[in-house]
């Protein structure tokens, strides 16, 4: 059996194939970031070794093509974080860095790590992941435009008036923008400009909120009934996670997220210390989640003070409280893959054609 491990780039992929078992490279290869180059990619994998598996560079903007490429031709397809590959190429014994060690690193981090994510076909959740981050992007695009054109009315003596979180308010932009009319200058002129520029993003986020919340409803119901959890929430949840059956267990959900305690023992002494790393976005949705239950849910405050009793301080009482929110949401999440799965079934049963033969 043999490894492919992929280095992606915008408009080349290099490949290096090593002996599952041995370690040694059994060939290399560096194709463009195309169709053709996918194929021959394959072909030159097929010659290699009938059993393979491919391990790709997490790099989802330049990785995904191929990844959706391997997975349309039924190939085993892991994903190789960059700082399990970056610490991989650091412990080698050959200094440098260039496609190939880059390649042969994630090779080599697939080869050594058995348990690694597996990719799989996601659209739905690649949808909602789209649409969050679109979203989250449009929001930075307001504030930056709100803090800009906070500058300007303060010089112009409008923007004592305007309280925190007003400059998405309808009301509130009519009234600057009958206030502006009255003024002509310069500073003036640019802030009507970010005043529409402002009213314009908020129609675009509070539809795209609808959309997201639309589609969060009919995906994941089970995750919006957990108290303190919107459908941006669960959009974020169902959509950075990629399909949750890549997953061995709970713990493994956990650790991906940053939520599980890493062991920092030492001796006979057992103690654990912050998990820093995982996925941040997916650890952020987490501690709103908790923050929120903390305010709205009598269980939630039993808990924190149950672990308090225990002799943790609030912050460790927190964390306690993240890691069992993930344990329930990864219950929640394989209900959410099921159904999607059972989505997908469906579709390609009734796709697929029905002969009728005549009997004669």
């Amino acid at each position: 059996m043999i490894i492919v491990g992929i280095d992606p780039h915008k408009k080349s992929h290099t490949a290096v194939a090593v002996d599952a078992a041995m370690g040694t490279v059994r060939g290399e290869l560096q194709v463009q970031a195309d169709k053709a180059g996918h194929r021959r990619l394959l072909a030159w994998a097929e010659e290699l070794d009938y059993e393979r598996r491919f391990a790709l560079e997490d790099c989802r903007h330049v990785s995904g093509q191929v990844e959706r490429f391997l997975l349309a031709a039924g190939e085993e397809v892991v994903r190789v974080s960059p700082n399990l590959m970056g610490a991989t190429r650091r412990g080698a014994r050959t200094y440098g860095k260039s496609d190939p060690i880059d390649a042969r690193a994630v090779a080599e981090a697939a080869r050594r790590e058995p348990d690694l994510p597996r990719a799989c076909l996601a659209q739905t959740e690649d949808d909602l992941r789209l649409l969050v981050d679109h979203h989250d992007h449009l929001v930075g695009e307001r504030t930056r435009i709100q803090n800009r054109l906070r500058w300007h009315l303060h010089d112009l003596g409008l923007e004592a008036s305007i309280p925190p979180k007003a400059l998405r308010n309808a009301c509130r932009l009519d009234r600057l923008s009958r206030e502006l009319a009255s003024l002509s200058s310069v500073r003036v002129d640019i802030a009507r400009q970010l005043l529409e520029h402002c009213r314009t993003l908020t129609l675009e986020i509070d539809d795209l909120e609808r959309e997201i919340a639309h589609m969060a409803t009919d995906v994941a119901p089970e995750l919006l009934a957990l108290p303190g959890c919107g459908a941006l929430s669960a959009a974020r949840l169902v959509g950075d996670t990629g399909g949750v059956s890549r997953f061995r267990n709970e713990a493994a959900f956990a650790m991906h997220v940053g939520a599980a305690p890493v062991p920092a023992s030492s001796g006979n002494r057992t103690r654990y210390r912050l998990n820093r790393r995982g996925n941040r976005r997916l650890n952020a949705t987490l501690h709103r989640i908790a923050v929120t239950q903390l305010r709205i849910c009598e269980s939630a405050r039993a808990f924190i003070a149950r672990k308090q009793q225990e002799g943790k301080s609030k912050r460790e009482a927190l964390r306690c409280l993240k890691r069992h929110l993930a344990r329930r949401v990864f219950g929640l999440l394989q209900l959410v893959d099921r159904r999607l799965r059972r989505r997908v079934n469906d579709i390609h049963s009734q796709s697929t054609p029905i002969v009728v033969m005549a009997l004669t």
